[in-house]
């Protein structure tokens, strides 16, 4: 497991081999979606979140550095990001995902920059 913005490491709570899928997430100051997808290969850890209502129709990447703490019993997930944080992000485009470095630096550049 990595620290990091692309690690699970400071994410209090979180074990290794816990699959996040379906878990609740919230931001500072409310509710975003739920994980649709997660992974935790080194380096590109990450959470796909399904936005739902809240921005209809849009799905968002959260790189694990920004997971704050897991509740495996409630099935939730907190992020160190706002809503408008999350809301602003660059688009999640499913075809780029993390396997293109350029893709992930755009990601990474948003994240770690207001980190």
């Amino acid at each position: 497991m990595t620290s990091g913005l692309w690690g699970y490491g400071n994410a209090e709570g979180y074990t290794p081999g816990t699959d996040l899928t379906g878990y609740r997430v919230e931001a500072e100051d409310g509710h975003i979606g739920k994980v649709d997808r997660h992974t935790a290969e080194v380096d590109s850890a990450h959470i796909v979140v399904d936005t739902g209502p809240w921005i209809f129709g849009r799905e968002v990447l959260l790189p694990a550095g920004t997971i704050r703490r897991v509740d495996s019993g409630e099935r939730t997930v907190w992020v160190n990001r706002t809503k408008d944080e999350v809301k602003n992000s660059p688009e999640y485009v499913r075809e780029r995902h993390t396997d293109d470095p350029d893709y992930q630096r755009t990601i990474g550049s948003y994240y770690g920059g207001i980190y």
